[in-house]
């Protein structure tokens, strides 16, 4: 099947592309879902974290050092990884925006994709691992334990699933490289430093398969599904149409 990017169409036969961040938006509200890949609305876009960016950037300058030169960045020997960043032709594109790994998925005719920010490999295995640059600035020390922290546990797991299906042995353990600003330097000297942290998951990815056919179905709805009362854009629009 072809692939296309309009918006979907029930019955259509090309494969449909569906990015790991749509996925994220199904399980935030299917509402929302429906009316941004069937009616072409999207949520009002966020504001955009430059700095965050700017942090992803050059992390993966330091780490492509190491890869060219097939050796561990400190980060990873210190934190025990018995691994070096992985190198693969096509890596770059897995990292890029808009085409990212993708994989077709007969199931639901869609073709589903994902930019990874990294992927080490393991010594001795060979098993790759998915890596997921973060940056924050706080006093505490940053961790995966917040609620609203599920959508970056599942981000990495999503990534896991499609290197599985692209036929890799991947390991269970992502890793996250966690950039937290400091803000108890005496002044800014016009530089900002971080404390890094390497957080690890055990990923799980029983929960795609049948996420992904469960968005199928509300695609293929002939109306949209009932307003979200979890969700604050879905609240926005009623109590605006409550004023109006």
């Amino acid at each position: 099947m072809a692939r296309q990017s309009k918006l979907y169409t029930p019955g259509q036969e090309s494969l449909f592309p569906l990015s790991r961040s749509k996925v994220e938006l199904f399980q935030q509200c299917r509402r929302c879902f429906y009316i941004d890949r069937r009616l072409g609305i999207g949520r009002p876009p966020g504001f955009p974290f430059s700095l965050n960016s700017a942090v992803d950037a050059l992390l993966k300058k330091e780490f492509d050092v190491h890869r060219e030169n097939a050796t561990a960045h400190p980060l990873m020997t210190s934190a025990g990884i018995d691994a070096v960043p992985f190198r693969r032709p096509e890596l770059e594109i897995w990292r890029s925006n808009f085409k990212g790994i993708r994989i077709p998925h007969a199931a639901s005719g869609f073709e589903l994709f994902g930019a990874v920010d990294d992927i080490w490999q393991e010594n001795g295995t060979g098993r790759l691992i998915v890596v997921d640059y973060k940056a924050t600035a706080k006093d505490a020390e940053v961790s995966l334990d917040a609620d609203w922290q599920n959508g970056y546990r599942r981000q990495v797991e999503f990534y896991q699933w499609l290197l599985r299906e692209r036929g890799f042995e991947v390991s269970p353990t992502a890793w996250f490289v966690y950039a937290n600003g400091c803000k108890d330097r005496p002044g800014f000297d016009a530089r900002l430093e971080f404390r890094i942290s390497m957080l690890s998951h055990e990923g799980s990815t029983d929960w795609i398969e049948e996420t992904v056919l469960e968005a199928k179905k509300v695609l293929d709805q002939e109306k949209a599904p009932e307003r979200n009362s979890e969700c604050p854009y879905c609240s926005f629009v009623e109590k605006q149409a409550q004023v109006s």
